[in-house]
Parts: structure tokens; C-alpha cells; sequence
């Protein structure tokens, strides 16, 4: 099972006179999260560490820590509380004591972890994707029905015809939304898979 934020959150803490804030969000592309780090990025600071997890996709960067003290624990708070789709970027302003690689570790780990706890999480579910075509008169019945069996749309184009549909689909639901596609349609109409 696994989980993105619902909106961003933020965790901030001063460790040996170092001050460490901790920003995590929603990202469901390496481009987002690229955005996300771009965006929140402080080129005052003296370190700029991130991480993030998005499907089989991962990438983690130390700024200039020694390696595998920052970027690595993020990823590892990330991991380890079943987050995906999510970038986590801490931000650190030197006190003048050094941490050592265990404290450095702890430090932007912990900052991650304390950050994730307490976001909004939200469970991620695996979607069968698949097109539809509906008249315009079905497609107000259709959408009035959409939360019922969790169902997305993904993309609509309007044609001489009527509606062409993207839809993503939680899976347990797939055969009953099969069977109001039918049913809304008169049997003209089916689910294809791409």
C-alpha cells in the first residue's frame, strides 16, 4: 500500500545551532518534483538536500554534505512510511558546529521523517485506464456517477458524435462501472483498454 500528501507540509528544527527546515509535497512526475525543489530552493543556505520517490523512480542529491548523510536518509523517510509520488527538500543553515555523519544523517533523516508524519496522506490506488465514447445526453448521467465507483477522467474530447472519455478506474469497482456503461448506453457502448 502506498501514499502521496495532499497538500504540502513543512517540519522546522534547530540541531547544535544549525536551523533545518524540512518542506515535502505532491509530486507525480520527476518534473514536478524538479519543479518543487527549483521553487523552494534557498540559495542563502548553505545546503539544499532533497529526495524523492516517484514509481520505480527515485533520485536524492547531498548539496555538498559528505555523501550519503542527507540525501539518502530522505529517501530512506520516504520509503520507509510507504510514500510514493512525494519530494521531501531540507534546507540548511550551518550554526558553526559540526554534526558529525551520524548527526548529519539523523538530522535531515529525522527532519524527513517528522515532515511525512505530519502531512495529510492520501492512499494511492492502482487504476486500470481504458476509453469510452458517450452521447452528449449520457454524459451528465455518467458524471453524476463517477465518485460512486471512484472513477477519473483523464482526458474528455467533444466530437460530431458525442464524448470521447479517458477514464482511470479503481480496479474493485471496474466490472459494476462496465455494467452502468452498458446500462447508460443501451448496450451501444463498452470499456476499451488502450
Amino acid at each position: 500500500m502506498a501514499y502521496t500528501l495532499t497538500s504540502p507540509c513543512q517540519h522546522q528544527e534547530e540541531i547544535r545551532k544549525s536551523r533545518f527546515l524540512t518542506l515535502a509535497g505532491h509530486a507525480d512526475s520527476p518534473a514536478a518534483a524538479q519543479a518543487f525543489i527549483d521553487q523552494f530552493s534557498d540559495s542563502n543556505a548553505t545546503h539544499n538536500c532533497w529526495a524523492w520517490k516517484v514509481g520505480q523512480q527515485y533520485r536524492f542529491n547531498d548539496d555538498g554534505e559528505p555523501g550519503g548523510t542527507a540525501g539518502r536518509p530522505i529517501l530512506a523517510a520516504i520509503e520507509g512510511q510507504e510514500f510514493d509520488q512525494v519530494v521531501v527538500l531540507v534546507i540548511r543553515w550551518y550554526g558553526g558546529i559540526q554534526l558529525g555523519t551520524g548527526g548529519l544523517s539523523r538530522a535531515y533523516g529525522g527532519g524527513a521523517n517528522k515532515c511525512l508524519q505530519a502531512g495529510e496522506r492520501l492512499q494511492l490506488v492502482a487504476r486500470v485506464h481504458c476509453d469510452c465514447h458517450v452521447q452528449f445526453a449520457e454524459l451528465p448521467r455518467l458524471k453524476a456517477r463517477l465518485s460512486e465507483f471512484d472513477v477519473l477522467i483523464e482526458k474528455e474530447a467533444f466530437t460530431a458524435q458525442g464524448v470521447d472519455l479517458e477514464l482511470a478506474i479503481n480496479p474493485e469497482h471496474f466490472e459494476d462501472f462496465t455494467q452502468l456503461v452498458a446500462d447508460l448506453t443501451r448496450g451501444r457502448e463498452a470499456l476499451i483498454a488502450p
